[in-house]
């Protein structure tokens, strides 16, 4: 082979001859992930990952080959990642590192909170019914609307449980994207629902979780959920597993393992992983879009539905209840905890409410977890 052959098979060799126009616009959306986790502190554990596997998969998509679609029959590396999404372990390990992280003491301590984390799920019922009337069949309806809880490791599971494999790239970044932009999309609803009053609301300080109480609650949890829920086992024992490792006192190596090094591990893979399901074939059609559209409809639903329910709560307290918590009835921990507390300090400086917040948001991840046992088991999964 002469000089002149050769340069010109490495020359078509690179990306530049095989990127469509919808590659480069995926790699411009990437940029803008990176941009939004990088310079405005948008969740980058999560955005970062993901934006980067995006901008892998659409310069060199054989990242993302099955072992069927290659020569030597040796698959991507990402989709050796993908896969462990598809069997729903990334997602549990994910819960088992939320639960060792999350103090549950302040939902234990105002058990009410379960109430407003379950008036959240609100958003995902809704974003149901609304993907069915977009022609999306039963399954695919019901994976797409857990973006309504914002819990992105929750959608993941689902869609892996359900069959919507296809769906997943579209359905794990929105879930994502809008966990990471919890405080740009809750605060106007926040304060659109409520008065200036309701958010200067001062609660009083939560009691004292006592430590037999902290390690009986994610058994009794554990028990009770499975029992009726059955297919919740992977998120809500995981949950509880990583729970009791932190409460329980004599499995520190444990704790510190689960909320640390290996959480950030299953970071790497399933943010990398995810990011690669968006190659431009998969990721830029109709479906995403109405996907992309659902998931916004239904977080802003279960935010609407969290706040108004705190209102009702308020009323129903004479005025004990600062409706602002309702909003972190979503399932983005602790981020939506932190927002409520933000849009309360505005109102009134020298207002905390962030232990507060701190219960329903951990009601909404049991919640939401119980959404998708529930979507489970109605498809018989």
């Amino acid at each position: 082979m002469d000089f002149a052959s050769t340069f010109n098979n490495l020359l078509h060799q690179m990306a530049f001859f095989n990127l469509t126009v919808g590659n480069f616009l995926m790699i411009g959306v990437a940029f803008v992930f990176l941009y939004l986790a990088i310079r405005k502190g948008f969740e980058p554990l999560l955005l970062v990952p993901i934006a980067f596997g995006m901008l892998l998969v659409n310069i060199y998509p054989d990242i993302m080959a099955s072992p069927e679609e290659t020569s030597n029959g040796v698959g991507g590396l990402l989709h050796y990642f993908f896969i462990l999404d598809e069997w729903s372990i990334l997602p549990s390990l994910i819960f088992m590192g939320v639960g060792a992280m999350t103090d549950f003491g302040p939902l234990i301590a105002n058990p009410k909170s379960f109430l407003l984390g379950a008036a959240a799920q609100f958003g995902i019922y809704s974003a149901y019914f609304f993907a069915i009337l977009m022609d999306f069949n039963g399954k695919a309806a019901a994976a797409i609307s857990i973006i309504g809880g914002a819990d992105g490791p929750t959608s993941i599971f689902l869609a892996g449980k359900l069959g919507q494999s296809t769906l997943m790239g579209p359905i794990a970044v929105a879930a994502y994207s809008y966990m990471a932009l919890v405080p740009i999309i809750q605060p106007p609803i926040m304060k659109l629902l409520t008065t200036e009053e309701e958010r200067k609301i001062k609660m009083e300080q939560l009691r004292p979780v006592s430590k037999l109480e902290k390690i009986l609650f994610p058994i009794i949890v554990t028990t009770i959920v499975c029992l009726i829920l059955p297919s919740t086992a992977p998120l809500v024992g995981m949950l509880m597993l990583g729970n009791l490792f932190r409460e329980s006192g004599v499995v520190k190596q444990l704790t510190e393992t689960a909320s640390n090094a290996l959480m950030y591990i299953v970071v790497i893979l399933l943010g990398t992983s995810v990011g690669a399901s968006t190659s431009a074939e998969a990721f830029l059609n109709w479906d995403t879009l109405k996907i992309v559209a659902l998931g916004l409809i239904a977080f802003g639903i279960g935010t609407a539905a969290g706040v108004l329910f705190g209102k009702a709560m308020c009323k129903f307290t004479g005025g004990k209840v600062n409706p602002l918590i309702g909003s972190a009835g979503v399932s983005a921990v602790p981020m939506a905890a932190r927002v409520s507390q933000k849009v309360g300090s505005e109102a009134d400086p020298t207002n905390f409410l962030l232990m507060h917040a701190m219960g329903p948001n951990v009601a909404g991840v049991i919640g939401t977890a119980v959404a998708a046992g529930a979507f489970m088991a109605i498809f018989g999964v």
